[in-house]
């Protein structure tokens, strides 16, 4: 049985919910890192480009491990779409990654962004892309 099939059975009220399936990052490696930080750890908030569908709040998603292997369901709570830059202290907080500041922060989205987008880039380029900021809960599997 899949995770969300666990996840459904415990909550039939979604049954007709079709989840986003994907990982974070941009490697098996950082896939595996951040999952961590979600399963054991602080990390309850996400960054990405605005692109295609932006995430609602309610909205499920299964998030896969490195390997593609289904670990863990969780549930939009907010979202804001906003330029790069426009990130505060307590949503770096929330994301969990590296010492937890918004300098850290935007270093390390900075570098993110500049393996994903196409050509070079600078600080002020970067700062100016429209980013998805978006706050979790962990729904499955249960908290132990």
């Amino acid at each position: 049985m899949s995770l969300w099939a666990d996840y459904i059975a415990a909550h039939p009220e979604f049954a007709d919910e079709a989840p986003q399936v994907d990982q974070f990052g941009d490697s098996p490696a950082m896939a595996d890192e951040l999952l961590s930080l979600v399963l054991d750890g602080p990390k309850r908030a996400t960054a990405g480009l605005a692109q295609g569908e932006i995430p609602a709040v309610g909205d499920h998603w299964v998030m896969t491990d490195g390997e593609g292997r289904e670990r863990a369901v969780l549930r939009t709570r907010e979202v804001r779409v906003g330029r790069l830059d426009s990130v505060d202290d307590a949503f770096a907080w929330d994301e969990g990654e590296g010492d937890r500041s918004r300098d850290s922060w935007l270093r390390g989205h900075r570098a993110f962004f500049r393996r994903i987008v196409d050509g070079p880039l600078t600080d002020d380029d970067l700062d100016a892309l429209p980013v998805v900021f978006e706050r979790f809960d962990l729904v499955w599997p249960p908290q132990r």
